[in-house]
């Protein structure tokens, strides 16, 4: 008798909790937050890249702009190790809108930029095996940008199995050297965006010129602080991106920042740039 009780109070249990998990499935479908009308619905991620010797929370500001202005409905974050193995931290649901991968470098002072590429390169196919993804969007400042830049240019033509390339947008970058590191003084673009003097990290990216995709919508955005320069990087160098991308890209458009959160650790942080970001990956 008490195990005929013990039977069925074992399956009495099991359908409450069969029905509860059912339910809660179905309140979160429906309370999950809304995305605003004014933005597309894509199932492309968005990864944001910090620079140097900085981290993810560098991104969080730019993140929490398009949460508030309900354009994404699902954040992960992409943990690098110092070897290169990635972990995700989070998940993102089936029907996630617009989803967001905030990357964390652990290593956030190595000094290749091609290391930081094949990085990304990892990341990629990380996120490919869990999500399945075929496009992908980035957000990169400073350094970051360089990851972007060397994965296209040194690992994506040999990957045409990962996620495509869809939006690039660049912010503070250095592309051509950085003021009292590896810019060359009196440096200056013709016009079409070429520098007069090319230093080693620049010359490697040229292949761009040739192999960068033609579906992808370049936005580079660089600030100036009255001295055409952020403060770190001269706005010759931010610019020179143009050089290499703007023959072959769908389209590449260039926005300068000034006043004091145009200065090159603020660009992150600067509401203008949340609002050209939200307009340029997901507005109608």
């Amino acid at each position: 008798m008490l195990t005929k009780i013990s039977k069925k109070a074992i399956i009495i249990c099991l359908v409450i909790v069969v029905v509860v998990a059912a339910l809660l499935g179905i309140y979160v479908h429906n309370h999950q937050p809304k995305i605003a009308s004014k933005y597309q619905q894509t199932n492309i991620p968005t990864l944001f890249l910090h620079g140097y010797g900085s981290s993810y929370h560098a991104e969080k500001h730019m993140v929490k702009a398009v949460q508030n202005a309900h354009a994404t409905n699902g954040v992960i974050r992409a943990e690098v190790s110092k070897t290169g193995k990635v972990t995700l931290v989070g998940h993102l649901r089936k029907n996630t809108v617009n989803p967001i991968v905030m990357i964390n470098y652990q290593n956030n002072h190595e000094r290749s930029y091609r290391t930081d590429g094949k990085w990304l390169r990892n990341v990629l196919q990380k996120i490919q095996q869990t999500y399945h993804f075929k496009k992908f969007n980035t957000v990169s400042h400073s350094v970051g940008n360089e990851a972007v830049m060397y994965y296209m240019a040194d690992f994506a033509p040999q990957n045409k199995g990962l996620p495509q390339l869809n939006k690039e947008v660049n912010i503070a970058g250095h592309f051509a050297g950085i003021r009292g590191y590896d810019a060359i003084k009196g440096n200056t673009l013709n016009a079409q965006g070429k520098p007069r003097h090319m230093i080693p990290t620049y010359q490697a990216l040229l292949k761009l010129r040739k192999t960068y995709p033609q579906n992808g919508a370049v936005l580079n955005i660089y600030g100036n602080i009255g001295d055409r320069s952020d403060g770190t990087v001269q706005n010759y160098s931010s610019k020179s991106l143009r050089y290499l991308v703007q023959d072959r890209a769908k389209s590449y458009q260039e926005l300068e920042m000034k006043g004091k959160l145009a200065q090159h650790s603020k660009l992150h942080a600067n509401p203008k740039v949340d609002h050209a970001i939200l307009k340029f990956l997901w507005e109608k």
